[in-house]
């Protein structure tokens, strides 16, 4: 039998009417029989056209509020028998079911509801259930059926009602087919998307404790990254911090503060860390918080300026007083001394927070491109006994710990990373950088500018070293120990360099990239 058909009836179902009208008189033209329903049957006979409503061959009227039209096998078994089949073809002439060679769909407008700031109800009804079904079963039959599934089709659609007065070739119904999968997926990965951040939105408030009856709360921010930037806060602030004193939190405040409250997580001995741009600049852990201030501090007092405190033990007023002698935006501690409020209130538009003991969320989620990307997060924290010792010279239990508080650091930087430390604390770090190369010769050259001698210091590396040149360096400059997470084809270069030169290195199998 040839593959060429000839459209002999045809089911049009459509939201936008735009650009449908000389389709449909050319289908009247051909003595089409059309069938359709609600508002496109109502335009179609605007036009003057016959139309045959699609209750009349099912028998049912549109119910539920126009939510089911078409889900019916008379309209389904049209669209689905197989021409080639008998007994296909006996069913619908047994039940009366007409041979629907062409589908004419264009879905519900989900993703432009979406994008108008509806509310929930509307993005939800905008969920084309009997387009989208339609579309699918035309493609699915393409053999038999040509699927028109978006006004861009149109076009085409014409071209082959002129060229071949109603009549399709296999490949042209195949070409249709594949376009109208393309448009179903992309369809169901939008309102996918959609569902993604609610429930993502859902489980961050859950896990924050917060009570909004399943409705985010929403804070307009002064701005964005940028004052030319609008921007929304979704959450609830309130569950997680205490504000004590200080102005609004900003875009960059919060995302400042994400950074830090996640740093902090990892350590629990007395610790301060400070950050600047997402990256900690300066963090230390001591017998006690004025001393981790002091050492974290020296890490790098000139990009501390303009940073975001944060500590993990109550703030007394020794701590307040040395703090308050450096310009900062935030501070973030479990709590305060009386004593020390009265130091750090000081400063009108500083802001002081106490940080909740809430769990955070444990899943990650952002934009990318036209959807979301939606991961766990990283929660996998590196300890001394899952250090796999890889050289001749084994890590001294001073360079262990060390060697541990450096990955909790690297965990959480920017990509491409480099974490140098000593004494459990921040010599320095390269961040950010596209090649690791780069990230260590940076951290050498902050650590020489602040007096920090490396002899003895280790290193951490957020991925592994694809050549020896980063221990070379790193042993040149006085490092004595290494942790990564290995696995390169070139491992082999790194751990021969440091046999031959007693430096220690140790792998752990994880990498920790923060893109």
């Amino acid at each position: 039998m040839s593959s060429t058909k000839k459209i002999k009836n045809a089911l049009i179902s459509v939201f936008s009417k735009d650009d449908l009208e000389p389709i449909v008189k050319r289908l009247n033209e051909l003595d089409i029989c059309i069938y359709s329903t609600g508002g496109t049957q109502a335009y179609i006979e605007s036009l003057g056209v016959k139309v045959n409503p699609v209750e009349n061959l099912t028998s049912y009227p549109s119910i539920l509020g126009g939510r089911v039209k078409t889900l019916h096998p008379k309209v389904f078994g049209g669209i689905l028998g197989r021409r080639e089949t008998e007994s296909d073809i006996a069913q619908l002439q047994e039940y009366g079911i007409p041979e629907i060679d062409l589908v004419i769909v264009d879905l519900y407008p989900f993703e432009e509801t979406l994008a108008s700031g509806a509310s929930e109800d509307d993005i939800i009804e905008k969920i084309d259930i009997g387009g989208i079904s339609l579309i699918r079963a035309a493609a699915k039959n393409y053999k038999d059926v040509v699927t028109i599934s978006s006004k861009s089709e149109y076009s085409k659609l014409m071209e082959l009602l002129e060229s071949g007065d109603g009549e399709s070739s296999v490949q042209d119904r195949k070409q249709f087919a594949q376009k109208a999968f393309a448009i179903s997926s992309n369809y169901d990965t939008a309102i996918l998307g959609f569902f993604t951040k609610a429930v993502s939105a859902k489980q961050g408030e859950e896990a924050l404790g917060t009570k909004t009856n399943g409705v985010s709360v929403s804070k307009k921010l002064r701005y964005g990254e940028n004052p030319h930037q609008d921007a929304i806060f979704v959450g609830n602030l309130d569950a997680m911090f205490d504000q004590l004193h200080g102005k609004e939190l900003s875009y960059n405040n919060l995302l400042d503060i994400d950074a830090a409250v996640n740093l902090i997580s990892d350590f629990s001995e007395p610790t301060f860390a400070i950050l600047k741009h997402n990256n900690a600049c300066g963090t230390a852990s001591r017998n006690n918080l004025l001393e981790a201030w002091k050492d974290a501090l020296a890490g790098d007092p000139i990009s501390a300026f303009g940073g975001i405190l944060i500590c993990n033990r109550e703030v007394q007023k020794d701590v307040a007083e040395e703090v308050n002698k450096l310009f900062f935006e935030v501070i973030i501690a479990p709590s305060y001394s009386n004593e020390a409020l009265d130091v750090l209130e000081q400063k009108k538009n500083r802001i002081i927070l106490i940080q909740k003991e809430v769990p955070l969320p444990k899943k990650l989620t952002r934009t990318a491109l036209n959807g979301i990307l939606e991961q766990d997060k990283d929660l996998k924290t590196d300890k001394i006994e899952d250090m796999l010792a890889v050289t001749n010279k084994v890590p001294s239990e001073d360079e262990k710990t060390d060697l541990e508080f450096a990955c909790k650091l690297v965990k959480h930087s920017k990509s491409n990373t480099i974490v140098l430390a000593k004494g459990t604390q921040l010599l320095a770090s390269g961040v950010g950088q596209t090649s690791r190369v780069d990230a260590l010769e940076q951290a050498i050259l902050k650590a020489n500018k602040f007096g920090f001698s490396l002899e003895g210091a280790v290193m951490a590396s957020d991925a592994f070293f694809p050549f020896p040149d980063c221990v070379e360096i790193a042993h040149e400059a006085g490092i004595t120990a290494v942790i990564q997470p290995g696995g390169s084809i070139r491992d082999k270069d790194s751990i021969e360099y440091c046999n031959a030169n007693n430096v220690a290195m140790v792998v752990t199998g994880v990498r920790h990239f923060k893109h």
